[in-house]
């Protein structure tokens, strides 16, 4: 797919819009600047197999940015300059980009960069000064040199080459900062499964700001439009260009149903818990179809379910469908679930090749082959010697006028932990209501169920806005008066 893209967007109607909205740009305008970065990256020396940090906010330009790597052969490490300066120079240090791309935007954000085009006051433990930072885009003042895009003439075409595509950080400490490796074949794997799950077609008008948004999308003839950050304005959004495909995440689903918008077409979501209870009500909102879809750094998708699917379930855990064309599950001797397919990630930098992908969900398969989620390894709770794993107990507290539901573990004092649900109520909702609807799933949870329950925001962390576990069990601990044991 990202072989033929850069030919695609000039051969079929160069004139169209690729991306809408303000900072939108045509099909063949995208090609010119992809093409025009292959030039100022080959230019400054830069060839098949080495690596750049890439710091851009999601747009055309990162795209271009995206495209150029690609058919140089050269390997992208996307930064994150909200992440901080510690971590960020840890990152760094580990990738070891030869050119850190960015925009003005991010190095505003970071507070690192000027400082690494001066090439000081970042040296790292045995390692080099980091090399110079270049800025896409407007620069402002105190901004990195300029990457000026070039003419084509004598670049190199890469882009039907083997090796390593992308780095993407995932989580870690800033001493042991972990990276996930996707190949070319891997990138291009996961990206053939979404269009496979979602159908892009020409003329169609996606929203969504991702990669693996933007390239199907593109690649497919369609148009794509990011959406806003605020939620009313998004609303606005939805309304006036209609999507045939919608991605959002569940906490923007959540904050734009709450403003009042309305779906057209298809609704995806994903990278962070998805219930069937915010499905259904997307589907209210006039979607033709909801899905969430079951996806990590290292497989990107692995499944999704729809909205119809998924309320039907009424076993417990949390169905997240069956596994998409081409991926493998299984379970290891602690019922943690495998993943392994085309589109899973190589290895972790610096480490051996993986056979399968380690996801740290506790789950099972069902008779039809469908992955039912019971909780995260590292979730479970420990009370009165039984484990309990949250993941399987929680989807049946997400009823009518709930938002978000934790199931928590609060220190008792002798290793013991006292169960607390945390019920987030959507805006609006009578608390009374709400607690009623809550006691029937709540006396069939039947061993597992909670000491407690308190109603309160559940705390939310990073930037895909998922559930903050550790926060939200001091917040338990706040409300009920437990102590620390």
């Amino acid at each position: 797919m990202l072989d033929g893209l850069e030919a695609a967007l000039r051969r079929s109607h160069p004139d169209r819009p690729a991306v809408l909205g303000r900072r939108g740009i045509r099909r063949g305008d995208l090609a010119d600047l992809a093409a025009g970065y292959a030039g100022a990256l080959h230019h400054r020396g830069l060839a098949a197999g080495d690596t750049i940090g890439v710091a851009v906010r999601p747009g055309p330009r990162a795209l271009a940015i995206m495209l150029a790597a690609y058919r140089l052969g050269l390997r992208v490490a996307v930064l994150d300059p909200s992440a901080g300066p510690d971590v960020l120079t840890a990152r760094l240090a580990l990738a070891r980009p030869a050119l850190v791309v960015a925009d003005a935007a991010a190095q505003a954000v970071a507070g690192w960069a000027q400082r690494l085009a001066g090439r000081a006051g970042l040296a790292l433990p045995a390692l080099d000064r980091l090399g110079p930072v270049v800025t896409v885009g407007r620069r402002l003042p105190g901004s990195a040199p300029a990457l000026a895009p070039r003419g084509p003439a004598g670049v190199p075409d890469r882009s039907d080459s083997d090796g390593d595509a992308v780095i993407v950080f995932t989580s870690g400490t800033t001493s042991r900062p972990r990276a996930v490796v996707h190949t070319r074949a891997s990138v291009n794997a996961g990206m053939a499964a979404v269009t496979g799950l979602v159908g892009p077609r020409p003329g169609d008008v996606v929203l969504g700001g991702t990669f693996f948004v933007l390239v199907p999308s593109l690649a497919a003839g369609a148009a794509v439009v990011q959406p806003a950050r605020s939620a009313r304005r998004l609303a606005v959004q939805l309304d006036r260009v209609r999507p045939r495909h919608t991605y959002l995440t569940p906490p923007q689903l959540r904050a734009v149903l709450d403003a009042g918008a309305r779906f057209t077409g298809s609704v995806y979501s994903g990278s962070a818990p998805v219930s069937a209870a915010l499905l259904g009500r997307v589907r209210a909102a006039g979607a033709t179809a909801a899905y969430g879809v079951y996806a990590l750094t290292e497989l990107f998708p692995a499944a999704a379910v729809e909205a119809a699917e998924k309320a039907s379930f009424d076993g417990d855990g949390d169905l997240i469908g069956a596994p998409l064309p081409g991926v493998e599950a299984s379970l290891d001797e602690t019922g943690q679930l495998l993943l392994a397919g085309p589109s899973a990630a190589h290895r972790y930098l610096g480490e051996e090749p993986l056979n399968a992908v380690a996801t740290g969900d506790v789950a099972r398969l069902d008779a039809d082959g469908r992955i039912v989620l019971a909780g995260r390894c590292k979730d479970m709770i420990l009370r009165r010697a039984e484990n309990i794993y949250p993941g399987l107990y929680e989807p049946a507290l997400h009823v009518s006028g709930v938002n978000l539901a934790l199931l928590v573990g609060v220190p008792a004092g002798d290793g013991d932990e006292r169960l607390v649900a945390v019920v987030e109520p959507q805006p609006g909702a009578d608390e009374r209501a709400v607690r009623k609807s809550l006691t029937a799933p709540l006396a069939r949870m039947g061993a597992a169920r909670p000491d407690a329950v308190v109603f309160a925001p559940v705390p939310v962390a990073g930037r895909s806005r998922k559930p903050d576990r550790a926060a939200a069990a001091a917040l338990a601990a706040r409300l009920t008066g437990s102590g620390r044991g």
